[in-house]
This record gives structure tokens, C-alpha cells and sequence, in this order.
């Protein structure tokens, strides 16, 4: 029968999904990410709170400084703020060991690490009226995380640093960072960004699982009966084995495999630490909104499907599209992306790299790594020489 990874990762992930499910505002974070997985490697971390313009309430963990540099904490170190994927949280950049890790190894290297959490996740699920069980708290797509989380953060790690960020988004979080940018926001909060896998464009996405799930408007069927937190476990697994994961070609037997691609370098401990952390909840309606995404091939806003709610909501027909080719020219753009990626695919990426045609040269580095799928980008073993190092040289030039 299909299934996840093991039973016991599969118990293990559905016990962390329904505690945070049962999480409200008054989730504490004093038990968080500082405490088990950066202050147990020896790092000093600091728990924050950053509360958006539509009121979430978002967690961030900061690392000032690293190992070796604690006599050094008041020195004007340059702030790095690091953006997890879908399903995921400021963990994903904490599993590896510290010398693989990359938040660990940009603190050792002499930067202020922040580490953000999208609203939804185990550190981040607080609002000032709402609690999780409201339906209207999860009424958001990535459009929010670009209008409101990212400028949220940003203002946040400014007023405490004083200087502008880089930033770091993998996944979801390159997304989110490339449409805040095509409209002009972030520009005097930003010092530079790095796109790890990025999936701007999503219409040439090669891994069939989720294609079925697309094309059979998966998350639309959740969200029609009235599941608006996603994933919903255990009518996922229920749903993968009797729908998907029975479709010809569709081979769950490696789920992670087959939803991202086969990754070459990932450490055995490092992935189990990971099933630790995942999946974290996000909105339904931000699944629907990735999955029209795939079905039009285009970077566009959420879609109302009837036309009359969609001019209630843009003055138009149609969702307004994000035009990759507004980002300002000069704006570095640290390019990442890999040949097996089932998600990251190679000929979206290459859509996204000819809008940025007319991006100034000097400001614009692209990195491709045939071996590499979706998560080695982030925990893969080699991942320091293969994209840290570079990605370290491109901060220091800019």
C-alpha cells in the first residue's frame, strides 16, 4: 500500500499536525525553535514577535552571533533574513549539523541570522482578534505573505539592526520575495536576495503526484468542505492512498522523492529531524491558489473562478498578473536552481531567468546544479561548497 516514508514518521507527523491544530494565540514560544534546535548546538538565540498590518502575530528567532563570536555581539554585523518553504518552518534551515547547516554557517561567518516563520507554522500561529479555529484566520494565500509577513519582517529586522537585509527564500519564499519586488516594495529594506529553487513559474512542474492533485482540484475539494487549515491529517493520507497515489505512474512508495524530485545528498539523521518539523500548516486556500498557478502556467492572483468576484476584488475579469520583468534592474538576484527538481523546474526557471533578460549583469548570478533536486538546497550534505560558499561570496560583493 502507498504510503509515507515509515508508519512511524507517519504517526510522528500527524501528532505534530493535530497539536497545531489545537494551537490558538497563546501558543508559547518560549519552547520553541531556540531552545531545540539552535541553543542546543551552541549557539545563543533570541525568540521575537513581529506582528503583521492584517494582524498575524509572527515568530522570529534570531541567531546575533556565532560560536566564536560572542565578544563580539555589539559589532555592526550584517542581518540576513532566512524564508522557509510550504509545509515547512525556521527549522528547515536548523536540521543539518552546524557546519551543513546554513543558517549556522552564515552566523559563524560573521552575520545576524533571522530566521522567519509564515504564518500558519508552530511559531506563528497568533493573531490580535483571531484564533486558529476561526475559519477567517486562514483566508490568506502567499499574496498575504508577500503584502504583509515579508514587509512585516523586514521593517522589524531594520529597526532592531539598523541596516538594510539580505535575504535568503527557498521554495515558497522565492515566490513571495519575487512578487513583493515586481511591485516595488522591499527596495530600501533590501540589500540583496538569494533564490534557492525558485517557483515563480510553476506551469512545467514535472512531478506527476502533484499534477494529479492539481488537475483534480485537490485542494478546492478540501476548501469546499470547509477544511480551510491544510494539510489535514489523517483525511491526507486517507486521500493520497484511495485518489493519487493509485493513478498510473504515481509512485508514493518515496513520497518525498516523488513530490520534489530525487534528491542525491540528504543526511539520514538530518531528514529524520526534518519529519519532526513537517508538515506545518498553512491555508488551504494557498494550495488552491499554487494549484491554479500550475493549471494556467502563469504568476497570477488568486483566481474568485466567477467573474463578477474577481472585479469585486482587482476591477477586472481576470486576476491581475505579477510581471517578473518590474523588479528593479539593479536589485542582486543570487539565482540557484537544480536539473532533477520536480518542483524547481528547470524550464520555469529559465522562464523566470528571460524576464529577468534586461536585469543589470553584474547584479544578476545564476547557479545551476544538475545533480540536485528540491531539498538539497537545504539539507543536502555537500550543499556548503556546492551553494553556500558561492552564496556567501555574493553577499560579501554586495
Amino acid at each position: 500500500m502507498a504510503k509515507y516514508p515509515s508508519a512511524s514518521i507517519l504517526l510522528l507527523v500527524a501528532l505534530v499536525c493535530v497539536s497545531g491544530v489545537a494551537q490558538t494565540s497563546g501558543h508559547d514560544i518560549h519552547n520553541g525553535i531556540c531552545k531545540s534546535l539552535v541553543e542546543t548546538r551552541g549557539y545563543i538565540c533570541q525568540e521575537h514577535q513581529v506582528t503583521t498590518e492584517d494582524g498575524y502575530i509572527l515568530g522570529l528567532q534570531r541567531i546575533p552571533y556565532g560560536r566564536s563570536g560572542r565578544n563580539s555581539a555589539t559589532d555592526q554585523k550584517p542581518p540576513v533574513l532566512l524564508q522557509h518553504g510550504l509545509i515547512m518552518n525556521a527549522a528547515a534551515w536548523l536540521v543539518n549539523p552546524p557546519d551543513q547547516a546554513l543558517a549556522f554557517i552564515l552566523a559563524d561567518k560573521g552575520f545576524d541570522v533571522w530566521l522567519a516563520n509564515s504564518r500558519g507554522t508552530d511559531s506563528s500561529r497568533g493573531h490580535k482578534s483571531l484564533t486558529t479555529n476561526d475559519p477567517a484566520y486562514w483566508e490568506w494565500t502567499w499574496e498575504q505573505l508577500a503584502a504583509y509577513d515579508l514587509p512585516a519582517l523586514f521593517n522589524y529586522v531594520n529597526k532592531q539592526t539598523g541596516q538594510k537585509s539580505h535575504y535568503v527564500g527557498h521554495s515558497l519564499g522565492t515566490l513571495t520575495i519575487l512578487a513583493a519586488l515586481s511591485q516595488q516594495k522591499l527596495r530600501n529594506s533590501l540589500r540583496s536576495a538569494a533564490l534557492l529553487t525558485p517557483i515563480a513559474y510553476l506551469g512545467q512542474i514535472s512531478t506527476l503526484l502533484i499534477r494529479v492533485a492539481t488537475q483534480t482540484f485537490y485542494a478546492e475539494q478540501f476548501y469546499i468542505v470547509g477544511v480551510r487549515e491544510f494539510p489535514p491529517l489523517p483525511r491526507l493520507e486517507r486521500t493520497l492512498q484511495t485518489t493519487i497515489c493509485i493513478q498510473p505512474g504515481v509512485d508514493c512508495s518515496n513520497f518525498l522523492a516523488a513530490v520534489t524530485g530525487p534528491n542525491c545528498c540528504l543526511n539520514p539523521s538530518s531528514l529524520d529531524l526534518y519529519y519532526n518539523h513537517t508538515p506545518q500548516s498553512t491555508a488551504t486556500k494557498n494550495f488552491i491558489h499554487l494549484s491554479q498557478m500550475i493549471r494556467s502556467g502563469t504568476i497570477r492572483m488568486f483566481d474568485y473562478t466567477l467573474p463578477l468576484t474577481n472585479l469585486q476584488h482587482y476591477n477586472t475579469l481576470t486576476p491581475p498578473v505579477y510581471n517578473m520583468a518590474n523588479i528593479q534592474k539593479d536589485i542582486p538576484l543570487f539565482v540557484s536552481y537544480g536539473g532533477r527538481d520536480a518542483l524547481s523546474d528547470v524550464n520555469d526557471v529559465k522562464t523566470l531567468l528571460n524576464d529577468l533578460n534586461d536585469h543589470d549583469k553584474d547584479k544578476l548570478v545564476e547557479q545551476y546544479i544538475e545533480e540536485y533536486a528540491h531539498y538539497d538546497f537545504i539539507m543536502g550534505e555537500n550543499a556548503r561548497q556546492k551553494v553556500y560558499d558561492p552564496l556567501l561570496a555574493f553577499f560579501r560583493q554586495h
